[in-house]
């Protein structure tokens, strides 16, 4: 049974209309909230007013313009917490500090660390944030961490990590939170993308999915502008859609995953086995080889990269294909280091997204779907992460 809205929750809703609109404009006067909201002014001023007494937001003179002639800039107060967004894996650790709008402060920063075991991975990151720590010793600095692999994030806890040597589930949010004595909050690294998105692209729609091709393959989507998580948090497992029954084993005890075929992790285990058995082949060491060296391998037009890219590609394709069919969703944007096997590589995908047995001459380009590499900067990335904190407050005004 659907209950009537009350001018309450009129009110509140308005009042989170515009808190969104400051979090994404940053800065914005009555006129530009006015337009974007879609209301009159006088009533984006009293919501303002009333945001302004629970002190949500602050009004500066707008330099802009000649002294008595503006009723003022108005920003997210900045009186608030500050996060330090981290984007975490068993090898490396990504992180943006971002003041109380969630606009950066200082540099994006990335560097590699040795975590055999979750205790290790904890050290770091807390490490991590005892140097932001220091460096702005007045501020409350939260959390906000974005982890590969299943995440719940009600209880931040890290269910699986298949970069990790460890397989247990580990306490992510609990342990740190404990530790440091400030909030932390935790999410699967594609809602980091995901968010990403929906607060930083203003191109973006209401539905939209993110795809992360990487170590391994993952996505987000958000439907009606709110990410779907789904009830166990493991929505989005793309990359463990399964493409051949009678493929290679997966780590999730499937056989023939996506990820097997199309990850970067099985393009490396493939060119292992390949130059092994190759030793006049290219100059390439089996046991050391990088990410870096296969996509120069690829642009080099080399006969060996050729087939096991395009078969990824097809594959990716194929998954896609029905992802389109099933949920509908038209504006699909890649991440992850395979995005460097660059135009020729997204367009074999195209090609198996683009064919309908239905109806040939009707393909996702004639239908506006929109489907290409995603184009916010690493630091856009993982400053994601945080928006966690911005939606978790607008649930509660």
């Amino acid at each position: 049974m659907r209950a009537c809205i009350s001018n309450q929750h009129i009110r509140r809703y308005n009042k989170c209309v515009i808190l969104e609109l400051l979090y994404r404009e940053k800065r914005a006067n009555k006129s530009t909230l006015a337009r974007l909201a879609q209301i009159s002014i006088p009533a984006v001023s009293n919501i303002l007013e009333e945001l302004e007494r629970e002190k949500r937001v602050l009004n500066v003179e707008d330099e802009k313009q000649s002294r008595g002639h503006s009723s003022g800039i108005w920003l997210i107060a900045p009186e608030g917490d500050w996060t330090l967004c981290v984007n975490v894996t068993p090898t490396s650790i990504e992180c943006q500090l971002a003041n109380t709008c969630l606009s950066p402060k200082g540099e994006f920063e990335r560097f590699s660390i040795n975590a055999p075991d979750p205790q290790a991975l904890l050290a770091e990151i807390e490490q991590c944030w005892h140097r932001h720590r220091k460096q702005w010793p007045g501020r409350t600095i939260n959390l906000a961490i974005a982890i590969h692999g299943q995440v719940d994030p009600v209880t931040g806890v890290s269910q699986t990590m298949p970069q990790a040597p460890w397989k247990k589930p580990v306490e992510v949010k609990y342990l740190l939170e404990e530790k440091l004595g400030v909030r932390v909050r935790v999410d699967n690294d594609c809602v980091m993308l995901a968010l990403a998105e929906k607060w930083q692209n203003k191109h973006r729609d209401r539905d939209f999915c993110v795809i992360n091709v990487d170590y391994g393959i993952g996505s987000s989507f958000v439907i009606n502008n709110e990410i779907y998580r789904g009830n166990l948090y493991g929505s989005g497992q793309i990359g463990h859609t399964i493409v051949n029954p009678d493929g290679v084993a997966c780590d999730c005890g499937r056989y023939g995953c996506l990820e097997t075929i199309a990850s970067l992790s099985a393009l490396k285990k493939q060119a292992r086995v390949w130059l092994k058995s190759q030793p006049s082949s290219p100059h390439l060491d089996p046991e050391a080889l990088t990410s870096a060296q296969l996509i120069r391998a690829w642009e080099a037009g080399d006969a060996w990269m050729d087939n096991w890219i395009e078969r990824s590609a097809n594959a990716i394709g194929l998954s896609l294909y029905n992802f389109l069919n099933i949920l509908n969703i038209n504006q699909i944007w890649f991440y992850g280091r395979s995005c460097a096997f660059g135009e020729r590589w997204l367009n074999t995908l195209l090609r198996q997204t683009g064919f309908n047995p239905f109806d040939r001459d009707e393909g996702p380009s004639v239908k506006a779907t929109q489907i290409g590499f995603g184009t916010l900067t690493r630091a856009q990335q993982v400053l994601g992460i945080g928006y966690l904190y911005v939606e978790a407050q607008l649930n509660n005004v």
